[in-house]
């Protein structure tokens, strides 16, 4: 990682912005409109955001004084090519846009397999005790993939079983946890023995390769 560069803001609260897709920018112009605060969002992006009045990337690193928050900025391109997410180290906090979801993860629309592995491969190395807050509540859909790629895996079953549970009662799924994660999501084993051997023997991988078996369950994925 490169080199910090605080940024830092006294009022609040402020926007912070993953990627440039309308879903999760369509409604800041709207709220500039009442509340004239800063917007962050990703330096990178392969068409700027409007809205954004302080452009980021990995380095920098957000101080809001008055709450006091600290936002470590972590570039993560794959979903778009110059998405970001933002990790609050004191809390343990992740804020991953749609790189990552609860157990699954964003598609491929601008970036490459590599880069979604390297980006993904950040998120592992953070803290298991991390709090992962994704964009998007897909967690019982993305789980029943998991199990199509992964049926054994117990931490998965009982997963689902608890997911279930939570959206019988109206809860929600999200946060997850880095732990979670990495114990049942498939976008985060793809290098699991058993899930290469499943994508071989299905006919979808024919080489032992991390970005390869990634590539091969994002394309199951998408047709599944």
């Amino acid at each position: 990682m490169s080199s910090v560069k605080p940024l830092s803001v006294l009022a609040v609260p402020i926007i912070v912005l993953t990627h440039r897709h309308d879903d999760h920018i369509g409604g800041v112009a709207a709220l500039l409109d009442h509340f004239p605060v800063p917007v962050f969002g990703p330096r990178k992006e392969a068409k700027p955001i409007a809205t954004v009045t302080r452009a980021v990337s990995e380095g920098d690193e957000i101080t809001v004084a008055a709450l006091p928050l600290r936002l470590r900025v972590i570039d993560t391109p794959g979903h778009t090519i110059g998405h970001v997410a933002y990790y609050v180290e004191a809390q343990h906090w992740l804020f991953c846009g749609d790189t990552l979801f609860a157990g699954g993860c964003g598609r491929l629309f601008e970036g490459t397999p590599q880069q979604m592995t390297e980006s993904l491969a950040k998120f592992a190395a953070l803290p298991d005790s991390t709090l992962v807050y994704c964009a998007h509540e897909y967690t019982i859909s993305n789980l029943k993939f998991a199990l199509a790629v992964e049926p054994d895996n117990a931490a998965l079953v009982a997963r689902m079983k608890d997911e279930q549970a939570k959206r019988e009662q109206g809860l929600m799924t999200v946060p997850s946890t880095m732990a979670l994660e990495k114990a049942t999501n498939p976008f985060l084993r793809n290098t699991e023995p058993a899930i290469i051997e499943r994508l071989m023997a299905d006919g979808r991988l024919t080489q032992r390769d991390p970005v390869a078996s990634f590539a091969a369950i994002r394309e199951w994925k998408n047709n599944f």
